[in-house]
């Protein structure tokens, strides 16, 4: 930073060389200044050599591993991830506000007070007030995938199979015979020449470049430098490259693919 700026990085901070240098001031944008003739430098520092870029695989006990060194004495039924959560339901403020109306609160400061000192859940499944519908299976429904038929024996013993193939084909060889004699007799499809391919043929035409002011065409430069230095730019390239390996897409720029065992 010290090389890009020049030799005090501070005089192009709010502060100047007057007063208390922090290293902090070179990173905050509100006391940084903008270098004469040069773009604006602004982005994100580096977090260090010692960073692990990805996301953290989740601990999942009482798997298969567990079960073959041994099941933990500690383990509660918790920490099992098919442990069946209770979920807390959500307020019913409609019910609080009808609550607040009736004791005759109408104000945002009363209703406020009142919800702090009053809680009213939403009705769930398992409630007493609500009955789950459950389906009526008759007593004689059987449960199950249902029984392939028999092998026909008699049928692979004929060939009856082989002979059924040969049939369709044969069929399909006189259906294609007597396609190509009546094309023969009545030709109704024109062959192309290559006189008549030349006359038709269109020579392509590049599209016309897009309109852009002549000040523009090879003076333009960038009016916002999102890296502070070449050394960041770089090395920002090679943490992007290490993260995109257990990313999804092509360019790594992807959610993060789940670990596998």
């Amino acid at each position: 930073m010290a090389a890009a700026i020049g030799q005090n990085p501070f005089n192009l901070t709010a502060a100047g060389e007057l007063g208390a240098h922090r290293e902090t001031m070179l990173n905050n944008e509100l006391l940084l200044r903008t270098e004469l003739g040069k773009p604006k430098r602004r982005g994100y520092g580096s977090p260090g050599e010692g960073f692990v870029f990805g996301r953290p695989n989740e601990a999942r006990h009482g798997g298969a591993d567990d079960a073959l060194h041994g099941w933990p004495r500690n383990l509660s039924t918790t920490t099992l991830p098919f442990a069946r959560k209770d979920k807390n339901a959500d307020r019913d403020f409609m019910a609080l506000n009808k609550a607040a109306v009736q004791n005759g609160l109408v104000t945002a400061g009363e209703n406020y007070e009142f919800r702090a000192t009053h809680d009213v859940r939403r009705k769930t499944a398992g409630s007493e007030n609500t009955r789950l519908r459950t389906r009526r299976i008759p007593p004689t429904m059987v449960f199950g995938i249902s029984t392939r038929p028999s092998t026909p024996i008699f049928d692979l013993l004929e060939h009856k199979y082989q002979d059924k193939w040969l049939q369709q084909r044969r069929q399909q060889e006189l259906a294609k015979r007597k396609e190509e004699t009546q094309q023969k007799r009545n030709p109704s499809k024109v062959y192309e020449t290559r006189a008549s391919l030349l006359r038709t043929y269109q020579n392509p035409v590049e599209p016309a470049p897009l309109w852009q002011m002549s000040k523009f065409k090879n003076s333009a430069r960038p009016s916002l430098e999102t890296f502070r230095s070449p050394k960041a730019r770089e090395l920002a390239y090679q943490n992007f490259g290490s993260d995109q390996i257990s990313r999804k897409g092509k360019l790594g720029h992807g959610v993060y693919e789940p670990a596998v065992n």
